[in-house]
């Protein structure tokens, strides 16, 4: 609806995760970094953990990284954990487009038939890795199973490698006494935070950049209030700064101020009607 009236090529904030907008932040870089560093280690990573807030580009993390695995990884992505050991099993033989003919519902079966390929594979010069996410939901006989799927090894290493991530319940779950054999094969873990106030100025100016705006539509305040009300939490901050443009078009003004950022917050927080009054405005230090 706005995108003419600011003299942009697409709509900058839209929640749908796009690569053309990726914003990586110091802590989206380092968590990237580490798990690609949890696989190019070799196998005898084990477990590694990424935990965050929900929202704050989890998501973004898992498709980057998948993009850049080396040519000699292969990987099975679950996204919903919340499954039996033997769905756990067959989740990861569709990844692999393995056969479960004969053995399908046969534990034991299916996992002879895994450690098979994994030595195969292993042999082949092969990284082979299980990507779980939302992880924080994964049921403690999962959990259980997925500790003796890393049982499978050489002498050299282990043949599957597992990234468990999840939002920070996640990391109250494997505090669990009952579970402390599966957090002692958890090797590296990185928690990733949100963006901070330099970082959300940074970050909106990408994505109106990226859409072939001008970098000074959103004032230097406006971006300070999209900070204090958003916590810097990417999803929270495209839904707001997406309805601020819509006010501003509306008003028939080219750049958003933050008169405009609070009737957007009016609109998208309405139990939080009037409540920017009481806010004290910090400058962002560019």
């Amino acid at each position: 609806m706005y995108l003419e009236f600011f003299d942009l090529k697409q709509a900058p904030f839209s929640i749908t995760p796009d690569p053309e907008f990726v914003y990586l932040s110091e802590k989206h870089q380092e968590s990237l970094a580490h798990l690609i560093y949890g696989v190019t280690r070799g196998g005898g990573a084990g477990f590694v953990q990424l935990t965050g807030e929900f929202w704050t580009g989890k998501t973004t993390i898992i498709r980057l990284f998948l993009q850049k695995l080396p040519e000699d990884t292969q990987a099975a992505l679950i996204l919903n954990p919340n499954i039996t050991p033997i769905e756990l099993l067959e989740n990861i033989f569709r990844e692999f487009k393995l056969s479960t003919r004969g053995i399908k519902g046969k534990l034991n079966a299916m996992i002879e038939k895994l450690n098979g390929h994994l030595l195969q594979w292993w042999s082949e010069g092969k990284n082979t890795l299980v990507i779980i996410d939302e992880a924080q939901n994964i049921p403690r006989d999962t959990l259980e199973q997925l500790r003796l799927l890393t049982n499978l090894e050489t002498d050299q290493q282990k043949l599957l490698q597992i990234i468990l991530i999840g939002q920070p319940e996640l990391k109250q779950l494997m505090h669990r006494k009952d579970l402390r054999q599966l957090a002692q094969r958890v090797t590296s873990r990185f928690h990733l935070q949100s963006l901070s106030a330099a970082e959300t100025s940074q970050y909106i100016k990408h994505r109106i950049a990226v859409s072939g705006g001008a970098k000074d539509i959103f004032a230097n305040r406006a971006i300070n209030r999209i900070y204090r009300q958003t916590q810097g939490i990417p999803r929270l901050i495209n839904v707001l700064c997406d309805r601020a443009l819509l006010v501003a078009f509306t008003d028939e003004t080219k750049n958003v101020n933050l008169k405009h950022v609070n009737q957007a917050i009016n609109e998208v927080y309405p139990d939080e009607k009037g409540s920017f009054s009481t806010w004290y405005i910090v400058p962002i230090v560019l």
